[in-house]
């Protein structure tokens, strides 16, 4: 995944101020490349897991397909675990052509970000490139 550094800092930006809860949103861009980011709203409002209201995910889809864009990513934060796909991610991750962004919180001054592809074969590190 290709990413500008703003995009990365609006990221860890939203997960902190949704900290302690899960951050969530989307990621729309060309291919690997983020061109747009799109904050969501943790409908379970939980520090443990997150889902987006399908509302407010139908117009986000809307929008990304409005400006000629792709589903490139869905992110999440773990306010106080790794930045690994939980059992939970994984079960949930329903989009397998997608990157699946973790922020972890665990270290609060050093914000953990990584991304993976979840398919049904497995779990699978993707590098992320900062431009």
């Amino acid at each position: 995944m290709q990413i500008e550094g703003k995009y990365l800092s609006e990221m860890i930006s939203h997960a902190r101020e949704d900290a302690p809860r899960e951050a969530c949103g989307i990621l729309a861009g060309t291919g690997h490349r983020v061109l747009r980011i799109y904050r969501a709203r943790n409908a379970q409002r939980s520090p443990t897991s997150y889902s987006l209201d399908p509302e407010e995910q139908y117009r986000i889809f809307r929008d990304i397909e409005d400006r000629g864009l792709e589903l490139v990513g869905i992110y999440h934060s773990h306010p106080s675990s790794p930045a690994t796909p939980s059992d939970t991610d994984i079960e949930q991750a329903y989009y397998p052509e997608v990157s699946y962004v973790v922020i972890s919180l665990a270290d609060p001054d050093e914000p953990q970000v990584r991304v993976f592809r979840i398919t049904e074969e497995g779990v699978a590190e993707e590098d992320m490139l900062v431009v």
